[in-house]
């Protein structure tokens, strides 16, 4: 066994798949398709309200039944700024924008795109607002990206 250190391989690995979004998922986008409106579930026992929607709480563990509309604004928690460019994955040019934006009566964070703003003009806690895609999907990419509120 060689005592050289790790090797290190560069490789690129395209992999296309489907995902069945389930109940719960499904809804949620059929929503964002259909009605550009943002729907997030809430715990009934600790009342904490998710987006993206969960069909369970994640600290009570009891199934969540109940659907909050959500404003389309809210304020951005974290991003990071990506120079990289892949045409297949990214649906703009470098520098793309993902930020963790948590919408108004939210307790949890969505993770998106950011545009119309430089990177340089980027900050925690800026707020930004939902931009619907003209032609929608239902996908993820229904919201199109978020933008500042000016």
């Amino acid at each position: 066994m060689s005592s050289s250190g790790n090797v290190v391989y560069d490789g690129f690995i395209k992999m296309p798949y489907n995902w069945a979004a389930g109940d719960t998922g499904s809804w949620f986008l059929t929503q964002l398709r259909d009605h550009k409106k943002i729907w997030g579930t809430k715990c009934p026992a600790c009342e904490m309200v998710f987006l993206p929607p969960r069909n369970h709480c994640l600290s009570c563990f009891v199934p969540i039944g109940e659907w909050v509309e959500l404003k389309p604004e809210g304020v951005l928690e974290t991003y990071t700024v990506l120079h990289y460019h892949e045409p297949a994955l990214h649906p703009f040019g470098p520098p793309i924008i993902y930020g963790l934006i948590r919408l108004d009566g939210a307790d949890t964070g969505l993770l998106h795109i950011i545009s119309e703003v430089e990177p340089e003009g980027v900050h925690t806690g800026m707020r930004l607002k939902a931009v619907f895609a003209e032609e929608r999907t239902g996908s993820p990419r229904d919201i199109q990206y978020f933008a500042p509120v000016l």
